[in-house]
């Protein structure tokens, strides 16, 4: 089982470094984009949707690395307080209950979603837009499959504390 978790662990360690250099082009671009837009008045619609592709990336593709270093956001303040013991009961229960069907409802109705863009060759509504929308598409069950993997992780994880009274 250990390997198993250190096998998904490393998966998302490699998104979380995709989605670093993701975050960097990002914020070169944004500041190229206002720069240019208030310089010299000039601005493309490709850009801006370029932007926005990465925004939903970074934030696709860095849920599972986020969950991995315990860094998405909750309520700590009993939380911090608990034991080893109580804390991995709470992430068993809370990635149960809730984290997996949400990944797994999230994964199912995106899939026709993301077929049908695909089946149109669905490109950008704007004449000056990207082309290939349904890559993008593409990554919403990528990425909340990334995040159940890191979810079957924390199961894991949290079970061998949980059995190692």
């Amino acid at each position: 089982m250990q390997k198993y978790v250190h096998f998904i662990d490393n998966i998302s360690e490699f998104f979380g470094k995709v989605v670093a250099w993701f975050s960097t082009i990002m914020v070169i671009l944004v500041c190229t984009d206002v720069l240019l837009r208030y310089l010299l008045n000039e601005s493309s619609a490709w850009v801006v949707e370029l932007e926005w592709h990465l925004f939903s990336l970074i934030f696709l593709f860095g849920a599972g690395y986020t969950l991995r270093h315990d860094r998405h956001v909750r309520v700590d303040v009993f939380y911090a307080r608990f034991s080893a013991q109580t804390k991995a009961l709470i992430n068993l229960f809370g990635t149960i209950l809730f984290l997996f069907p949400l990944c797994i409802i999230g994964i199912y109705s995106s899939w026709n979603y993301v077929l049908n863009s695909f089946f149109m060759n669905e490109v950008s509504a704007d004449p000056n837009g990207l082309p290939f929308r349904y890559l993008i598409k593409a990554c919403i069950p990528l990425g909340l499959f990334t995040l159940l993997l890191q979810a079957t992780s924390l199961i894991i994880s949290s079970l061998q504390v949980i059995l190692k009274k």
